[in-house]
């Protein structure tokens, strides 16, 4: 298959407005920011939702349903929910968006882990107060996502129509997903995303990607993948996945630079970059309507928003 897609996530939870200018906070700036990415070529944006006057995330559903409607109303990118927009939300509270808005695709994580965010807390002035705090929380906190939860997650999305992006932070959680596979309660092809360089999960080198990707061939059978590298790591390892054939996340939620010292200014530029390493590998990129029939998605007509 000599076509490949992208994924913008264009805001998360683990950069603070004190990092970069262009990190998009409001639903405005989110959307604006998923056009840029869709019209670099991205065909899924993942979103989380901020508070639009402090830039902490947030859980509220009217913050995420009026994000995503501005986004489903300029652009045509497959939108992805984020089901872990903090990792110190409650299970309940992260499926919300699943349930009530019944998105195409949304993210899933895999599997427990320390997901440490504090060494950035060391970079910022954090002129908005409560930065630090949140950032430095994380290194006594960990990540939970149980097999009874994940299990939830599984027939939550399933009972909605809606695909798991399966968040891939370390090996282990590739032999969870085998499980939930083997024991019937994961059905039809798994999308995995892959993610690198998060203090807590594996360090991002190719060497691990293509550890992961091995163990995947062996236990999950004919499935997609796709991956994302935190910071400085996020092209060089997306030009690896290229190259292994897979496909690739980029995006501020990832990552604030395009090169480095050089802050991007919307998500797009990165999708352009990835574009230009595809072009040179002989790879097109998919649009969203291709992309939907990969991944086996319901279609954007059978949202709730």
């Amino acid at each position: 298959m000599n076509k490949i897609f992208i994924t913008a996530a264009l805001t998360g939870a683990v950069h603070v407005p004190s990092m970069s200018p262009y990190l998009p906070i409001t639903p405005d700036e989110i959307a604006e920011d998923a056009v840029s990415a869709c019209e670099a070529g991205a065909a899924v944006v993942h979103i989380h939702a901020r508070n639009p006057k402090t830039g902490e995330p947030s859980s509220s559903l009217e913050l995420m349903k009026e994000t995503i409607q501005k986004v489903k109303e300029r652009c045509d990118a497959i939108i992805c929910i984020t089901t872990g927009a903090s990792q110190l939300m409650s299970v309940d509270e992260r499926l919300s968006p699943v349930s009530q808005l019944k998105p195409e695709l949304a993210s899933c994580n895999a599997g427990s882990m320390n997901f440490v965010l504090a060494e950035i807390a060391g970079k910022i002035e954090d002129g908005f107060g409560w930065e630090k705090p949140y950032l430095e929380k994380t290194r006594d906190n960990v990540f939970k996502n149980t097999f009874n939860g994940m299990e939830k997650y599984i027939k939550t999305m399933e009972e909605f129509g809606t695909k798991p992006e399966f968040e891939v932070y370390d090996v282990s959680m590739i032999n969870n997903l085998a499980y939930f596979k083997h024991k019937g309660v994961l059905k039809g092809k798994v999308y995995v995303q892959f993610v690198l360089g998060i203090l807590g999960g594996l360090p991002a080198t190719v060497e691990n990607l293509v550890f992961l990707k091995n163990t995947a061939d062996r236990l999950l059978g004919d499935y997609i993948w796709s991956v994302a590298a935190a910071g400085k790591h996020q092209l060089p390892i997306a030009a690896a996945a290229l190259s292994l054939g897979g496909n690739v996340r980029v995006g501020l939620e990832d990552n604030l630079f395009i090169k480095r010292g050089v802050l991007a200014k919307s998500s797009g530029e990165q999708v352009l970059a990835v574009k230009s390493i595809a072009d040179v590998l002989g790879y097109d990129l998919a649009s969203p309507e291709e992309v939907r029939k990969i991944i086996g998605l319901k279609g954007a007509d059978k949202v709730a928003f």
